[in-house]
Order: C-alpha cells, then sequence, then structure tokens
C-alpha cells in the first residue's frame, strides 16, 4: 500500500538511512512545463537543519529525474526520480536495534513484518514524505494552469493558539520566520515554546491550517471518495498527524442550524455562499469556495530524555534516545500537508474531466 491516487498516481520508496528516498509519478498529463526551481524550494521548506527549532541533520535533499521529463516538459510517460541521503548517523540508532521505543512504530512493525529497519525508524520515518512534497509539487504546477492554489501555515503550537481566521492573514507572510506562521507576534510566541521544549529534551504538538483557493464547484466523487473524506485521507497518512477537520470543524458542533447553514446568493462571479462553515464542499463536492481544513500533530515521539520501554525479549528497559531531532514537526510539515493537498486536488481535477457534465 505504498502509492497514492487514482488517476495521478505516486508509489513511493526507500527509507530513512537507506542509499536515498524517492517514487514514480504516473498519470502527469503530458506537455506541462516544470519548474525544478519550485519543486526544489518545497523541499528546502522540509528538509532538516533549515533553523534552530528542526534537527540538525544536514541534508541537501536534492532531486534527481531520471524519467519522465524531456526537454522541461513532462512526457505523459512515470516520472521517476530519487534523492539521496548523504547525512545518516546509523549508529545513533544501535542500541534501539532490539527496544520498542514509546509511541514509534518499532513494536507494530515487528508484529507486522516479523523484521524492521531499526535506522532512523526505516521505512517509518517522516523522511519518506520527501516523496510526497516533490510529487505535490508538480501537481501545484498542474493546478496553477487551472487558478488553483494551495498554501498551509502553522496555526498553533501547543497552547499557544492562533486566533484569527486565515482570511483576516496575509498568508504571503508565511516564510517570513522560521515556525511558519503568518502572524508575526504569535510566531515569535511559537518559537519561544519550541525552543523552551528543546531546552528540556521534550517536543511539542500542535496543528497546520490548509486553505485552497480557485477550486472551481464540481470536483469530487460521491459516495465513497467524497473531496473531504480524500483530503482526511491523505492527511491522516501523514507521520504524526492525529486528527483532520474542515470547515467549521468540530467548532461546527455548537452552532445552531441556522447560525451553520451557508446562505446562497447571486454575485458577478455566480452562485457564491454568503458564509463558508462548510469549507467549501457541500455532499462531497467542490462548490467554488474556499477549501480549508485543519491538521492535528501530536508531540513527536523521540525524547532525548529518558523513558522506560520494553525489548523484543519483553524484558523492562530504560532508554536515553541519542541522534538529532525535532522538538516540533510543525515548521517541516508544513509543506507536506500542501503536498497532499495538491495530490488530492489534482487527483479530483483530472477525474473531473473524465465525469464532467
Amino acid at each position: 500500500m505504498n502509492t497514492f491516487g487514482h488517476i495521478f498516481r505516486l508509489t513511493s520508496f526507500g527509507e530513512s538511512h537507506g542509499r536515498g528516498i524517492g517514487g514514480i509519478i504516473d498519470g502527469c498529463p503530458a506537455g506541462l512545463e516544470i519548474d525544478i526551481e519550485l519543486i526544489q524550494k518545497d523541499l528546502s521548506r522540509r528538509k532538516p537543519g533549515q533553523s534552530k527549532i528542526t534537527t540538525q541533520r544536514k541534508e541537501p535533499d536534492q532531486v534527481e529525474f531520471l524519467s519522465g521529463i524531456f526537454e522541461g516538459k513532462t512526457q505523459g510517460t512515470p516520472i521517476a526520480f530519487a534523492v539521496w541521503n548523504k547525512d545518516q548517523h546509523s549508529n545513533d540508532y544501535n542500541d534501539l536495534k532490539d527496544i520498542y521505543r514509546p509511541s514509534h512504530a518499532d513494536y507494530t512493525y515487528i508484529q507486522k513484518y516479523g523484521t524492521r529497519d531499526h535506522r532512523g525508524g526505516g521505512r517509518s520515518s517522516a523522511r519518506e514524505t520527501i516523496a510526497r512534497v516533490v510529487a505535490g509539487a508538480i501537481a501545484k504546477q498542474v493546478l496553477a494552469q487551472v487558478g488553483v492554489t494551495v498554501q498551509a501555515f502553522v496555526s498553533q503550537v501547543g497552547e499557544i493558539e492562533l486566533k484569527k481566521s486565515y482570511l483576516d492573514l496575509d498568508l504571503s507572510k508565511t516564510e517570513d520566520n522560521i515556525v511558519r506562521c503568518p502572524d508575526p507576534e504569535t510566531a515569535e510566541a511559537m518559537i519561544e515554546r519550541i525552543v523552551q521544549a528543546g531546552k528540556d529534551h521534550d517536543t511539542v504538538g500542535g496543528v497546520i491550517t490548509g486553505v485552497a483557493s480557485g477550486v472551481p464547484a464540481g470536483w469530487g466523487e460521491p459516495v465513497f471518495n467524497k473531496l473531504h473524506a480524500d483530503l482526511g485521507f491523505a492527511m491522516l497518512g501523514i507521520n504524526a498527524v492525529k486528527g483532520f477537520e474542515y470547515g467549521s470543524g468540530f467548532s461546527g458542533t455548537k452552532l445552531s442550524g441556522s447560525e451553520h447553514n451557508d446562505v446562497f446568493i447571486n454575485t458577478e462571479k455566480g452562485v457564491r455562499t454568503k458564509t463558508n462553515n462548510s469549507g467549501g464542499i457541500q455532499g462531497g463536492i467542490s462548490n467554488g469556495e474556499d477549501v480549508y481544513f485543519n491538521v492535528a500533530f501530536k508531540p513527536i515521539a523521540t525524547l532525548l530524555k529518558e523513558q522506560q520501554t520494553v525489548d523484543k525479549e519483553n524484558k523492562e528497559v530504560t532508554i536515553n534516545p541519542k541522534g538529532r531531532h525535532d522538538p516540533c514537526v510543525l515548521p517541516r510539515a508544513v509543506p507536506i500537508v500542501e503536498a497532499m493537498a495538491a495530490l488530492v486536488l489534482v487527483d479530483h481535477y483530472l477525474i473531473s474531466k473524465i465525469n464532467s457534465k
């Protein structure tokens, strides 16, 4: 189950401390002029070692395309790519070879496969998301041709929450700070919270908000591939994600139906809704409004402090992990959330071309 998508499909491969991470994209339309710099930009937003609040593992994360692109354009054939690992410290994990780290996939991988790559988590490592970011960056370029943009930002770190709606923010400021929050004052508080978690040899979670603008009415496939269902499936497949909501989400449960309903109105742009509690999706199909959602991330499971656990012989042991780890996954996860949203949207765009009216 390493393939995502229906028409625009990504199959990813690789492990954290293996030779590299890569993927094969099938179903990308031919003739798309590929901007490699935009792809590399998203990889740089995801890569480790980019600031004081991320892991200090140093990886260039330079993508190499092996097929499917000729003279700068897609050929309609499979696009194969690889990003080679350069800075593995596998010895940091030798002491953990036979130990089940709390809240990691060590135990579950052994139960499922009978074996596991203990180096940096192997296939269960978030380093696998490199493949998603590359494919998502290409998906963004397809979507740009039809006027669709995808933007994500950090809206909560621990107890520090950005209270403003995305409509009241200048999302172009998201990249102005290392935590990727478009509100400077809130960003400073978030950075301090992450720095403190690092000093405590602990971790902190939070929320990333995503916004897709320009999505036309009519994308989505009821009943089993509703647009919001596929977005939820995509987001919940990202490492450390614990929850997904779109539109009014859980807060909408506090409203009455008369407060929550999105009234239709006539505008110069056609039929629109007065409010957007639906998050741009009704009946599983986009309605032309912005599609917006929240993705909840848990605190990262690797703590650089003593913890109690058991080993493969079921003996109780104490661990004190080494290595280089993020105190908070959120800043580096922003491009991953964007990538997964773009993969869902480009897939539904291509499906809509098959069964549109």
